[in-house]
């Protein structure tokens, strides 16, 4: 049965749409965008002219399972990611046991087969069991779908094994996503290291922490060739230094998350709230000046989450004690809204850019657009929608939200994955 789309603002960079027009869907395909397109038989929606664009894709969550259930699971971090617009998210490798070899890859997907409301990209670990020490079976995963590899949670201490790591990577045509963290110098690091650190009697986690492994990663590209993804960037300097290698032409990209974009180290009071306890840390108001800064001029290529839930008794305790993360699949793209969007900072083009476009380049996915024979991952906005961040609205198991009572504009209404509405006005498809 067909569905056809009315009155729907269609906004895709790809194909130069930016205009109110509608969208046949067959077969999971999109057979053709237009105006008063015929449908003898089907289903009709009439979306008030809100925004659709291409499905959204988180490139960086924490889905917790196997092994840690009881933070999150692909049933319920999946749910987030329809509730948040997603049609798509990358599954990070640190579970239990680590996503290291192509069982790993292969439970992944059977399981969000079985039970996603969205689609799940596994990502594979670079080392067995991310120790830094041997290398995974690289190649076994990606011939059994893994779409990228990393460490992610630590990063590879060694440069020596980070080289070999992306020697073996781009013999598979895949990009290794690293977390910038050298441990030597971070130590036991709570927070940025600096006035508040101090202030707050914290143990520091300096910047040079993060920004002494992007350089030489950056480094290690420049050798081996192979392309390189800096998750969760969070300093200025970090930043310039991608800028300097997209200069030099070499293959590098960046992500960042809300929480680096929106809040910073002064967040963090006297109260110790450990839901913005997150790795890497909340840095300074001028970094997180510059980062923003760097989505508005295009270095910054893709909008991530680095979703990580945990239980409420795990950051229910002292700050030291507590685990590193967030949650941000169902507040991702209405922060973005809110405070870029609507500021009239970056326009609708530049979001879709960063949250649809660019993280399946980066992943080497196949692109979808809004245009005939395209898969139909789309996502429907009501950038309007005035909603309150509260700790019993999630779908996700976890509320360890840094958002928590902020008000928000903007949501996705509909999510439609191969066609078939996984959310629809607002509530997840059964």
């Amino acid at each position: 049965m067909a569905l056809l789309l009315k009155n729907a603002h269609v906004i895709d960079p790809q194909v130069g749409l930016d205009e109110t027009c509608e969208i046949l869907i067959r077969d999971g395909k999109i057979v053709e965008v237009g105006h008063d397109l015929d449908m003898p038989k089907g289903v009709e929606r009439d979306l008030g002219g809100k925004i659709v664009v291409p499905g959204l894709v988180d490139m960086h969550v924490h889905l917790r399972e196997p092994g840690y259930e009881q933070k999150e699971d692909i049933a319920s971090g999946t749910r987030a990611a329809a509730k948040g617009g997603f049609t798509g998210v990358c599954a990070m490798p640190n579970t239990l046991p680590v996503c290291d070899n192509a069982v790993g890859v292969e439970y992944v997907k059977a399981r969000a087969a079985a039970v996603g409301k969205c689609r799940v990209y596994p990502s594979g670990a670079c080392t067995q069991g991310l120790k830094g020490e041997i290398l995974s079976e690289m190649g076994d995963m990606a011939a059994h779908g893994c779409v990228a590899f990393t460490d992610d949670g630590r990063g590879v201490q060694g440069a020596g094994m980070m080289r070999r790591v992306m020697d073996y990577a781009s013999q598979f045509g895949k990009a290794v996503m690293v977390h910038c963290q050298d441990d030597d110098l971070v130590g036991a690091g709570q927070v940025n290291e600096g006035v508040v650190s101090t202030r707050l009697g914290m143990l520091g986690w300096p910047a040079e922490g993060e920004e002494l492994e992007i350089q030489r990663d950056i480094a290690l590209c420049r050798l081996t060739g192979c392309p390189l993804h800096i998750q969760h960037i969070t300093t200025k300097r970090g930043l310039d230094m991608v800028r300097a290698a997209k200069a030099e032409g070499l293959p590098v990209t960046c992500e960042v998350t809300p929480h680096h974009l929106f809040l910073c180290e002064d967040d963090i009071t006297d109260e110790y709230n450990t839901f913005l306890k997150v790795n890497p840390p909340l840095r300074t108001a001028e970094d997180a000046k510059a980062l923003i800064e760097g989505v508005v001029d295009g270095s910054i290529d893709a909008i991530v989450t680095d979703h990580a839930p945990h239980t409420e008794f795990e950051k229910n305790c002292e700050f030291e004690l507590a685990p590193f993360g967030m949650i941000g699949l169902e507040t991702s793209l209405a922060l973005m809204n809110t405070h870029l969007v609507s500021t009239g900072k970056i326009d609708w083009n530049r979001l879709v850019q960063m949250m649809a476009v660019a993280p399946r380049e980066i992943l080497r996915l196949e692109p979808v657009t809004i245009a005939e024979g395209s898969v139909a991952d789309l996502t429907v906005i009501d950038p309007d929608l005035a909603w309150t961040v509260t700790s019993d609205g999630f779908a996700s198991k976890a509320a360890n939200s840094g958002f928590i009572d902020a008000e928000l504009t903007g949501r996705a209404t509909d999510v439609y994955v191969g066609g078939y509405a996984t959310l629809e006005d607002g509530e997840i498809v059964e």
